[in-house]
């Protein structure tokens, strides 16, 4: 009588425990950090290709399953200044094969601002919120700022992309797990 008493007084007692893990937190943004160079890759693949102020649908796959795709609206004109507000939808992304990430309604919004194009600078934003499954569960959300450098591309000095090792990305990726402080070069 009293050893299931005891088994049920310790189950209860876990009950209280914060799910927060510094490791988790972590790993909720690494898992979805490479689909941030793909969202910008995309961005700037669209940003070349655009006859008019809309980009249109660009989408590229997970390294292990689903996809990614960047829509969304350039600034027109010969102005060497341009804004770029871009929509990421994620369908069952994953790049590891472990957690896989969804997005719904408007999505996140990749916000760019390129500057003294060909060879400026592009400052930025990444807002919004990603629904996690399989070995993470529940949402993750990103409030990133992005700096770096433009450069003409080798294949075609009138399109651009961004300059290899300038990229720094800082901020926060909050989920169930905790926050977890991103700051990285690219």
């Amino acid at each position: 009588m009293f050893l299931p008493l005891f088994v049920l007084a310790l189950g209860l007692a876990g009950c209280g425990d914060d799910v927060a893990s510094e490791e988790d937190a972590r790993r909720a943004y690494e898992s979805l950090d490479k689909s941030i160079d793909k969202a910008m890759q995309l961005g700037f693949q669209g940003f070349n290709a655009a006859s008019s102020a809309n980009i249109d649908p660009q989408t590229s796959n997970g390294d292990r399953t689903g996809t990614i795709t960047i829509g969304g609206k350039v600034d027109q004109g010969s102005s060497t200044n341009k804004t770029m507000t871009l929509n990421e939808t994620l369908k069952d992304y994953s790049d590891d094969g472990e957690v896989t990430y969804n997005t719904s309604g408007t999505g996140p919004v990749l916000d760019l601002k390129l500057e003294g194009i060909p060879d400026g600078t592009i400052k930025g934003t990444l807002n919004g919120s990603f629904t996690m499954s399989g070995a993470l569960e529940g949402s993750v959300t990103l409030n990133l700022t992005i700096n770096g450098e433009l450069q003409p591309t080798m294949a075609d000095p009138m399109k651009i992309e961004r300059k290899p090792g300038t990229t720094k990305i800082t901020g926060k990726a909050t989920s169930d797990y905790g926050e977890y402080a991103v700051n990285l070069t690219r």
